[in-house]
């Protein structure tokens, strides 16, 4: 039996976390991750209190038809990433890796080419995150520097989230 490398281990974790979303269209699984300890974990889901969208049987954003990266505003979960940073001591986040999975809520297949929309780009740059790991599919992942998200500002080129 071969060991599994690190990367695909905090992501295997992270998609774990993911199973707790509670989203109807896609759920993510967030960690942090600083000198190989897990600081913090997150995943999509309403605010605490509130209602999540599998209780309430619908998802306001799929009912409106609305595609995927725009209008975040209607959406009634906080990301997986935001929840992720909330539970974390800036401190404990500074020089670390997020490593990010979002699995399509229907069909369970890996949300492929995913990136944090523009809310959450702006959270992992002030977190002091420097740099976000994305599963694409399977073992295949992208490592994204944080860096490239401050020189590259997206929110200027009208470009929507992820």
């Amino acid at each position: 039996m071969e060991r599994r490398d690190k990367t695909n281990y905090y992501l295997d974790i992270a998609q774990t976390v993911s199973e707790r979303g509670t989203c109807l269209r896609r759920n993510y699984g967030a960690i942090i991750v600083k000198n190989d300890e897990i600081i913090s974990t997150g995943y999509t889901g309403s605010p605490r209190g509130r209602k999540n969208c599998m209780d309430l049987g619908f998802c306001m954003r799929q009912k409106m038809n609305i595609p995927r990266g725009e209008r975040y505003e209607l959406c009634r979960s906080v990301h997986s990433e935001a929840n992720c940073i909330i539970s974390a001591s800036r401190r404990d986040m500074i020089g670390s890796t997020l490593y990010l999975v979002g699995v399509d809520a229907v069909t369970g297949e890996i949300v492929e080419n995913a990136t944090s929309c523009a809310m959450c780009k702006r959270m992992i740059i002030n977190a002091g995150i420097a740099e976000v790991v994305v599963r694409d599919r399977g073992g295949v992942y992208r490592t994204i520097r944080v860096k490239d998200w401050v020189e590259d500002d997206d929110s200027l080129s009208g470009q929507l989230g992820y």
